[in-house]
């Protein structure tokens, strides 16, 4: 496989940096994985990390980001790039851990920007015993050319679709295109992987789960989202509709983001899924806007 991070492309940003040589693209990442949490991880999706009886999503976090929200809820490894430099074997080694502790599936969170060292280690892994079904969890700002390395290693697919509206995509994220871009994304993805494949215990071995955070003030945006994705897809993949959007800081240009999603919004939301008839959907019972709820990126004890 060439070597894709002499002059990186592998996002849509095309930085075309040499990060081999300590280059710096919008990612802010070089040549060496850099990793801030690996461990098992209980609050995915059912299909993801599974009913308690289940050990969860042998998860592995990422630091850095190619899309950089505003309103991230990982800020400390997408902004503040926490972590660990990670080789290629202790990679590996992570992954069979995992395994070994008894997760379900091994959850590559915010992999875009180390998909060629990725998939050397995963190769590595699966020689050494690694048996899992492999998940790529994405913001779906991705290049079809990056997915295209993914066909055969990748079992199960994690992806966003955040915007439907470019305005909002270019404000939040600085994405310019970022609607046409996911759904080219998803598209390959769904070629990859097809219909959503179950074990008896419900985790997802093969197929997509698409992942819609609703964010305040933005129903339209949740409405033409979920509109496309099915008619486009129908019931052969899962959508998850998302409330958990947590305000960490104070916007001032961007004030419907300092406040959480209100429940007459989200059931709006769902209600409006329902009428379209869509079946295969996660949906968020509760209050899930919690800073609880995200991971410590601050250990790095078991890297």
């Amino acid at each position: 496989m060439p070597n894709k991070l002499n002059n990186c492309n592998l996002c849509p940003r095309n930085c075309n940096v040499d990060r081999e040589n300590g280059e710096l693209g919008f990612c802010k990442m070089a040549k060496t994985m850099i990793i801030a949490r690996s461990d098992l991880h209980f609050w995915e999706e059912p299909a993801i990390s599974g009913e308690t009886k289940l050990k969860g999503s042998g998860t592995i976090f990422f630091s850095g980001c190619n899309l950089q929200c505003i309103y991230c809820q990982n800020y400390k490894i997408s902004k503040e790039r926490k972590g660990k430099e990670i080789t290629i074997e202790r990679f590996a080694l992570l992954c069979l851990e995992l395994q070994n502790k008894g997760a379900v599936n091994i959850n590559l969170v915010t992999p875009t920007h180390f998909v060629p060292l990725i998939i050397e280690g995963l190769k590595l892994a699966k020689e050494k015993g690694l048996t899992l079904p492999i998940v790529y969890n994405t913001s779906s700002y991705e290049n079809i050319e990056t997915i295209k390395l993914l066909d055969g290693i990748i079992d199960v697919y994690l992806p966003d679709l955040k915007y439907f509206d470019n305005n909002i995509a270019i404000n939040y994220s600085n994405a310019d295109n970022y609607f046409n871009i996911a759904i080219n994304t998803i598209e390959e993805m769904y070629k990859q992987v097809g219909k959503p494949k179950f074990t008896k215990d419900g985790i997802m071995t093969k197929g997509i789960i698409v992942r819609h955070l609703v964010l305040p003030n933005n129903k339209e945006n949740s409405k033409n989202i979920l509109n496309y994705l099915y008619k486009t897809y129908k019931d052969n993949i899962y959508i998850s509709i998302m409330n958990q959007y947590t305000p960490l800081k104070k916007f001032t240009k961007y004030s419907e983001l300092n406040n959480k999603v209100n429940d007459i919004e989200y059931e709006n939301i769902i209600e409006y899924a329902l009428d379209l008839g869509i079946k295969n959907a996660f949906i968020q019972e509760g209050n899930t806007a919690k800073e609880s709820f995200i991971p410590n990126f601050e250990d790095y004890s078991n890297l």
